[in-house]
C-alpha cells in the first residue's frame, strides 16, 4: 500500500493507495466515526457496483449504514440536490459524531463534501473516490462545492476529508470515456510541477490506458504526492496551489459556455490546457514548442484538441468573467513557461484569448 501524507497541522490526514482497498474502508472509517453511524452517498450506477462491499466494511466494525443516492452528471451538482441530502440525513438520524462516505466521482465528492461541510455545522467525511479524475484531483485538498447556473463551484467551502481511500481496480469499472478524461489531471501535474513525471506518462502512456495496474497505480501515486504536497503548502489557495488552476480558467468556461454534460471535466480542462500554453507562448511567456509537447501528449490520451464548432468562443471568454479565481474584474490564468514550471498572470487581453479559442475551433491554431 502507497501511503500519502496530506499535512495540515490537526486536520492531517492520509491518502491511502492500492489495489484490492475498498474492502478496508471500515478500518479507515472507525475512528473517524464515534456515533457508529454513517450515510454513504452515491449513484445509482456506482452504489449498484461496490455499495454493498463498501457497507459490509463499515457494518464489520460496527457502523450502521444508510445510503443516499442522487442523480449521476455534473448538471446534479447543484443546491437542490444538496437539499436532498440534507433531507437524507435528517431521516436516517446522522449526528454530529456521524461520517459522510461519499463514494463515487468528483460530483459526488464536491457535493457530499459541500453537504458534511454544512449539516449540523459540520460532519466528518471520508473520500472513496472511483474515479480517475476523482481519485488524483478532487477527492485531494478539501476543496467542496456546487454549481451555479452561471458558473462552476460558484457556492462551495474548504472541508477537509478524515482520509481518501483508492483503490486502483474501480477504474476497471469506468467508462473509457472516463478514464481518458481523468488522466488530463494526471498530465496537468506534470505540467505545472515535474517534468520528470511529464516524461514518465509521455513513455507510459499506453499502459496507463490499459489501466495496467502497475502503471496506473505509479501514476495515480504520484501524482497524489504532487496535489498533496501542494494543498499542504497553501491549504487556502492564496498562493502555490492557485497553479493547480491550470487549464481551468478557459476549462470552466468552456464547460459554462456548452452547458454541463457536453464535455466531461478532463476534456474542457484539455481544450483549456492547450488555450492557456498558446496563450503562454504568445504572449512571450513561454517559448516557441511549449504548446506542441502539451499538444502531443494530450492528443496521445484521446483527449480533445479543438474547440467544438456548437461552442461560441465568445460565450467562454464572457464566462471568465465570473470566474470565481478573478480579482478586481481581472481574470488570473495559470500559464507554463516550461514543462514542470508555471507563472500567474492577470493581464491577459481577452482579445487574445478570443483569437485562441477560435482559432482552435477552426483547427487553425498552430502547435
Amino acid at each position: 500500500m502507497a501511503i500519502v501524507r496530506v499535512e495540515l497541522g490537526e486536520r492531517s490526514y492520509d491518502i491511502r493507495i492500492e489495489p484490492g482497498s475498498l474492502r478496508t474502508v471500515g478500518e479507515m472509517a472507525a475512528a473517524a466515526c464515534p456515533s457508529k453511524s454513517a450515510g454513504v452517498v452515491t449513484n445509482a450506477r456506482i452504489g449498484a457496483l461496490y455499495g454493498r462491499a463498501v457497507a459490509d466494511s463499515l457494518e464489520a466494525v460496527g457502523i450502521r449504514v444508510s445510503q443516499a443516492l442522487i442523480p449521476e452528471g455534473e448538471k446534479y451538482k447543484t443546491l437542490g440536490t444538496c437539499r436532498r441530502l440534507y433531507d437524507a440525513f435528517l431521516a436516517a438520524r446522522l449526528d454530529r459524531g456521524s461520517l459522510v462516505v461519499a463514494l463515487g466521482g468528483g460530483v459526488i465528492g464536491d457535493i457530499a463534501g459541500f453537504a458534511a461541510a454544512t449539516f449540523l455545522r459540520g460532519l466528518p467525511f471520508l473520500q472513496v473516490p472511483t474515479t480517475l479524475l476523482a481519485q488524483v484531483d478532487s477527492s485531494i485538498g478539501g476543496k467542496v462545492g456546487v454549481n451555479l447556473p452561471q458558473g462552476k463551484n460558484l457556492v462551495g467551502a474548504f472541508h477537509q476529508p478524515v482520509g481518501t481511500l483508492i483503490d486502483p481496480l474501480t477504474l476497471r469499472t469506468l467508462p473509457r470515456r472516463e478514464a481518458r478524461a481523468g488522466l488530463a489531471e494526471v498530465i496537468k501535474h506534470g505540467i505545472i510541477y515535474d517534468q520528470e513525471f511529464f516524461e514518465f506518462l509521455r513513455a507510459n502512456i499506453g499502459p496507463i490506458l490499459a489501466l495496467e495496474e502497475g502503471a496506473i497505480t505509479e501514476a495515480i501515486s504520484r501524482s497524489c504526492v504532487i496535489k498533496a504536497g501542494v494543498v499542504a503548502a497553501d491549504e487556502r489557495e492564496s498562493g502555490l496551489r492557485e497553479i493547480l488552476n491550470f487549464g481551468h480558467t478557459i476549462g470552466h468556461g468552456v464547460e459554462t459556455a456548452a452547458g454541463y454534460g457536453r464535455y466531461r471535466h478532463g476534456e474542457a480542462v484539455s481544450i483549456g490546457m492547450i488555450a492557456e500554453t498558446l496563450i503562454a507562448e504568445r504572449s512571450g511567456v513561454a517559448a516557441n514548442g511549449v504548446a506542441g509537447d502539451v499538444c502531443e501528449i494530450i492528443r496521445a490520451a484521446g483527449l480533445p484538441t479543438t474547440l467544438a464548432p456548437t461552442v461560441s468562443p465568445e460565450s467562454v471568454v464572457s464566462a471568465l468573467a465570473l470566474d470565481k479565481k478573478a480579482r478586481r474584474g481581472r481574470v488570473r490564468f495559470v500559464l507554463p513557461a516550461a514543462i514542470g514550471r508555471v507563472v500567474k498572470k492577470d493581464d491577459i487581453a481577452p482579445e487574445l484569448v478570443l483569437d485562441v479559442l477560435r482559432e482552435m475551433q477552426s483547427g487553425a491554431a498552430r502547435t
